[in-house]
């Protein structure tokens, strides 16, 4: 069974998703709700797969003070784990410690790996709006032969790291991380195999990406995470073509 680890901020205005408040049609307030929906589909794709749930939360020391509140992220990212799944039976909340997200990943990769004795831990985030079952339980399969799976993203970046022995994660998740994440691998003498590519969800140009494919798959019927789908579609989201030029429009 692969634990994956879901690294996640609380979804605070202002604290979240900044990069597509910045350069979408959405306010600061609608980003993080995006962010939230991510979150809430990841959860629920760990959930529904072959692999354990273990949610990586910060504490209040960990955010700038303005966005600090009376409630911890651990609680408030319980009460939607709660309110996703009905309830936090099934999942792991563990602090994350580090001082960068390649640090903090490479801690509890490494800790469950050789503390724990996890048959393989993976590390993803609420960007990927197309990570679900499917595909996490693809990367189990994977990581049955090989010990580091990821799954590329654009631009080089990487929605899915899943590892059965640690490599050097000094740096390593800083973009573009796909080859780093292989190189470093390579340099452990681990095998490494790849998933499908898939869009992420950071800034506008991922959304020129993300939001036709999501618009697609449920205009055919097929499988949409249930947050995010929902989100783009309440908010109106699209994208058109002016003057050759793709662009994000709402409603």
């Amino acid at each position: 069974m692969t634990v994956v680890a879901v690294l996640a901020n609380p979804p605070r205005e202002g604290l979240v998703a900044t990069g597509l408040a910045e350069s979408t049609p959405l306010s600061t307030a609608e980003a993080a709700d995006l962010y939230e929906a991510l979150f809430r589909d990841a959860v629920l794709a760990v959930h529904r797969s072959g692999g354990e749930l273990l949610v990586n939360y910060p504490v209040d020391d960990d955010l700038p003070a303005e966005h600090r509140t009376d409630t911890a992220p651990e609680a408030e990212l319980r009460t939607l784990v709660a309110d996703t799944l009905g309830g936090t039976e099934d999942a792991r909340f563990e602090r994350q410690v580090g001082s960068s997200f390649g640090a903090r990943a490479g801690n509890t990769v490494t800790h469950l790996l050789r503390e724990e004795n996890a048959d393989s831990v993976a590390v993803v985030t609420p960007q990927a709006p197309m990570l679900s079952r499917t595909v996490i339980d693809s990367a189990a399969m994977k990581l049955r032969t090989n010990e580091v799976v990821l799954g590329p993203s654009t631009r080089g970046r990487t929605y899915y790291a899943g590892f059965t022995a640690p490599i050097d994660f000094d740096g390593a998740f800083e973009d573009p991380s796909l080859p780093t994440l292989a190189a470093r691998g390579a340099d452990a003498d681990l095998d490494v195999e790849f998933l499908a590519s898939s869009p992420s969800m950071v800034d506008g140009d991922d959304l020129l990406d993300a939001v036709p494919l999501l618009r697609a798959r449920f205009a055919a019927e097929r499988v949409v995470p249930d947050y995010t789908a929902a989100f783009v579609h309440e908010h109106g989201l699209d994208v058109v073509v002016e003057d050759g030029s793709p662009r994000l429009v709402r409603d």
